[in-house]
C-alpha cells in the first residue's frame, strides 16, 4: 500500500482538528490540551499543541496520512517537522473571522519557506451566514490564481473530501508538468 502524507494547517481555531476528525477512517490521534490564554479561550476550550493524525483510504492501494498542525505561532516549531515528506497541504481559514486573515497570510508565507509542496486554501464555515465568500478570502489573503480557494464545512464529510480531492488533482497536475 502506498501512503501519501498531507498536512492540514492554519491559524488557531480555523477547523484543522475537525477537518481530520470528519474524514479519518480511524479515531484520530490528537494532542489537545486545555487552553490557557484568555483570548484563545473565547474561541474554544482545547487546543492542539503538537499534532492531530488521521488516515483515509483512497482505494486498496492508496492511503492518505493527515497530519494537523497546531495553529498558534508559539507551536510553530512543529510546522517544519510535520511538513517533512508531505506531498501537499491544506491551509484552513475561518471564513467568519477576517481579523485573523493576517495570521493566515503569515502562516502561508512561513509554509512557503518550509516546503515547495502544492497547497489549497479551505475557506471553512461556509455554512455560517456570516461566512465571507472564497473569492473575497482569496483577495484578502493575496492567494495566487493558480492556488484553489475552496468553500469548506469541516464538519461535512463530502466538503472535506472535495478539498482533499482538489489537492490531489493539483498535485497530480504538477507531477505531470
Amino acid at each position: 500500500m502506498q501512503i501519501l502524507k498531507i498536512v492540514i494547517t492554519g491559524p488557531y481555531a480555523a477547523g484543522k482538528s475537525q477537518f481530520i476528525r470528519t474524514i479519518s477512517d480511524i479515531e484520530p490521534v490528537s494532542t489537545d490540551y486545555a487552553v490557557t490564554l484568555d483570548e484563545e479561550r473565547a474561541l474554544k476550550r482545547e487546543t492542539t499543541v503538537a499534532l492531530d493524525f488521521g488516515t483515509i483510504a483512497i482505494n486498496d492501494r492508496l492511503s492518505l496520512y493527515l497530519f494537523g498542525t497546531p495553529g498558534q505561532e508559539r507551536f510553530s516549531f512543529m510546522w517544519e517537522h510535520l511538513a517533512i515528506g508531505a506531498i501537499g497541504y491544506v491551509v484552513m481559514v475561518d471564513s467568519c473571522r477576517p481579523a485573523h486573515f493576517p495570521e493566515t497570510q503569515r502562516l502561508i508565507a512561513r509554509f512557503a519557506e518550509i516546503t515547495d509542496a502544492p497547497f489549497v486554501v479551505a475557506a471553512n464555515k461556509q455554512d455560517d451566514q456570516a461566512a465571507l465568500p472564497p473569492s473575497y478570502i482569496r483577495r484578502r489573503l493575496g492567494v495566487p490564481a493558480e492556488t484553489p480557494v475552496l468553500p469548506c464545512v469541516a464538519t461535512d464529510r463530502a466538503s472535506v473530501k472535495q478539498v482533499l480531492l482538489t489537492l490531489l488533482q493539483l498535485i497530480a497536475t504538477q507531477v505531470q508538468d
